[in-house]
This record gives C-alpha cells, sequence and structure tokens, in this order.
C-alpha cells in the first residue's frame, strides 16, 4: 500500500487543514484536539494524518491518523471532543480510556470534555497497541 500527500479541498495538505481548523475554532476543544494530535505524534513518528469524509455539512472532512491503516479518527463537535479507535475492541484498555461506542465490535471511542484531564501515558499506550495491532494483523493470503 502506498502513502500520498492526501489534499484538503482547499488544496491544503491534510496536516495543513487541521491546524487551520484548530485555529478556527479558537476554545477548549481546539486545544484539547491539539494536544491529544501532538501526544499522537510522541506515541507515533511515523503517523500520517489523512481527511476523509467530506460532504457539505463538513467539507473538510474528518480528520484521521493512519498507520499501517486507520488508528483512530478526531471529530470536534459542540460540547467534546470525539477520538474513535478503528480497532479499539481489540486494543488492551487498562487504564478504562474508552468511555463512547463501547457496544460495537470493533469500534472503540473516547469523548473528551471541557475541563477534563487527558492521561497522556495510557493514551499514548493506546496509540501504540493501535499501531501494534495495525502492524501485526495477518495479511491475507494470496
Amino acid at each position: 500500500m502506498h502513502m500520498q500527500k492526501h489534499k484538503a479541498a482547499s488544496g491544503k495538505s491534510a496536516s495543513q487543514a487541521i491546524d487551520a481548523k484548530i485555529a478556527e475554532l479558537g476554545d477548549w476543544r481546539g486545544e484539547t484536539f491539539k494536544r491529544l494530535r501532538a501526544l499522537i505524534h510522541q506515541a507515533d513518528p511515523q503517523v500520517v494524518e489523512t481527511l476523509k469524509w467530506a460532504k457539505a455539512a463538513n467539507p473538510l472532512g474528518v480528520p484521521v491518523f493512519e498507520h499501517g491503516g486507520i488508528l483512530c479518527t478526531g471529530e470536534i463537535y459542540k460540547y467534546k471532543v470525539k477520538l474513535t479507535f478503528a480497532y479499539g475492541a481489540a486494543l488492551p484498555d487498562p487504564a478504562g480510556l474508552f468511555n463512547s461506542s463501547l457496544d460495537g465490535n470493533v469500534r472503540r471511542a473516547i469523548d473528551f470534555h471541557e475541563g477534563g484531564k487527558i492521561d497522556e501515558k495510557a493514551f499514548k499506550g493506546l496509540i501504540r497497541a493501535a499501531v501494534a495491532h495495525n502492524t501485526t494483523k495477518a495479511k491475507p493470503k494470496r
């Protein structure tokens, strides 16, 4: 699988478009997303930022963090910042970070609210576990 530079509709790179979105928010949600994004990059320096699922209601699309497949997506709502882990149900979560989408068979999410604390060590561990999951998945036999 080859990686390419993903461009937002504006012609900016995905990372530049995410930077602009964070700056545009100018509130706790932007600061929270910025911190989570930095932690993702600390946990996995090879992470690739992309944008997917752009539509009229969300022309930027959804920020996606990938390494060997989707690690997690980041969505910003009025009252929360939500990170959804593509294979969260398969990941160890000893600190109990997952607090949303707990009934699904595959995905798990973490909702971050204003004033909430981020367990940085546990969060980075979850990112590393997602990378390990994606990069060690059984490859289909040909």
